[in-house]
């Protein structure tokens, strides 16, 4: 895949005359092989910029170059064959399609590809093993418990192996024993099968699990001496909320 290289990213969304500046002039590097956590408050841009770097949304500005592609100038049928190809996208709520087994919503991806019958059948059984489920493959989403789900869908995103990993908020519907064991598996396939996995979370354990963490806030990145401050000016805010009032002399 090669190193993610984003330079003075925007996006801009318009609500009637008004311009919804979401991300703006966002520089960032993401190392392959590496594990990246996004963090921030909702609405400070994570998602947006997960979605850019999916090339599910265009930039309003600046360049993003993965592996030595700039994905802002391909035309619309490279860029679903350049995603398709490079990208598995882990949604929070699964989007599993409730009327497919597990087995058939792994193998959905596939079908884009030029694979013959047995090789899918490989791929698919490859994958199901790898998150556990191999003994839920004719399962219906209905049938399976959330974690079971959110591996599924893991699975579904990892079977065309692609190199970059996006996970918006993978263990945000989960309880924590579910949570581990998804972030375990992510964790796995970062180590063992080298793949760049950026994460959206709101939780400060699960973005612990990854190796860098990178803070955005009003669609701005921050460095961790500026998240210092940031903290410790809420904190204040929030001790002298709580802070009774002084007598009247």
């Amino acid at each position: 895949m090669g190193t993610i290289e984003c330079r003075h990213l925007r996006k801009d969304y318009r609500r009637g005359e008004e311009v919804i500046k979401t991300l703006q002039d966002v520089d960032i590097d993401i190392n392959s092989g590496s594990f990246v956590a996004l963090m921030g408050p909702s609405g400070s841009g994570k998602t947006t910029l997960l979605n850019l770097l999916a090339g599910i949304d265009r930039p309003t500005g600046g360049t993003i170059s993965i592996g030595g592609t700039d994905i802002g100038t391909l035309g619309r049928n490279a860029l679903a064959a350049w995603r398709s190809a490079n990208v598995g996208y882990i949604f929070q709520l699964y989007n599993l399609v409730p009327v497919l087994t597990a087995y058939e919503n792994v193998e959905l991806p596939l079908l884009l590809h030029a694979l013959s019958g047995k090789e899918r059948h490989q791929r698919v059984t490859e994958a199901l093993e790898l998150v556990g489920l191999a003994d839920r493959y004719s399962h219906y989403p209905r049938q399976l418990s959330g974690g079971q789900e959110q591996r599924v869908a893991i699975a579904r995103a990892i079977v065309t192996r692609p190199t970059l990993i996006l996970a918006d908020e993978p263990t945000g519907d989960l309880d924590r024993s579910s949570a581990i064991q998804v972030m375990d598996l992510l964790v796995r396939l970062n180590k063992e099968r080298s793949q760049t996995i950026v994460m959206v979370t709101h939780d400060a354990s699960t973005a612990a699990r990854a190796d860098r963490i990178v803070y955005l806030e009003k669609g701005q990145i921050i460095d961790a001496a500026q998240m210092e401050l940031v903290a410790r000016a809420a904190h204040s805010a929030q001790v002298n909320r709580h802070a009774p009032a002084e007598a009247p002399r």
